[in-house]
C-alpha cells in the first residue's frame, strides 16, 4: 500500500479538458481533467521522455506533445505502439486538497 501525499489544490486542478504538469513525492506527474474527474499518470512519456502535461486530452486519453502518442489515463497503456505504458497513480479529493497515492 502506497502513501497518500498533496499534488496540488483543488482551485489549482485543470477545468474540464485540460491538462498540467505537478508533482509530488520526488514524482513528476501529469493531471488530467475528463468530464470533472481527475486523473494522475506519470509525466514523461516512454518514447522521448515528452512531457505528458503539456499535452492534450483525446476523449480519456492524453496526448504527448512531442510525437502525438496516447495515453489511456484509466490504465497508462498506448493506443500505439501496443504494449507502452505509462504508471497511473490513483487520486482523491480530501477538503481542498488533490491527493495522489505513490509508492
Amino acid at each position: 500500500m502506497g502513501q497518500w501525499v498533496r499534488l496540488c489544490g483543488v482551485a489549482e486542478a485543470p477545468k474540464p479538458g485540460a491538462v498540467m504538469e505537478t508533482g509530488a513525492g520526488g514524482r513528476e506527474m501529469c493531471l488530467a481533467n475528463v468530464g470533472g474527474e481527475l486523473s494522475a499518470v506519470d509525466n514523461l512519456c516512454p518514447h522521448r521522455q515528452g512531457p505528458l502535461g503539456q499535452g492534450w486530452l483525446e476523449g480519456a486519453a492524453v496526448v504527448c506533445p512531442w510525437h502525438s502518442w496516447v495515453f489511456d489515463l484509466k490504465t497508462g497503456e498506448s493506443q500505439y505502439p501496443v504494449h507502452e505504458r505509462v504508471d497511473v497513480f490513483p487520486v482523491r479529493i480530501e477538503g481542498d486538497s488533490v491527493m495522489v497515492e505513490i509508492g
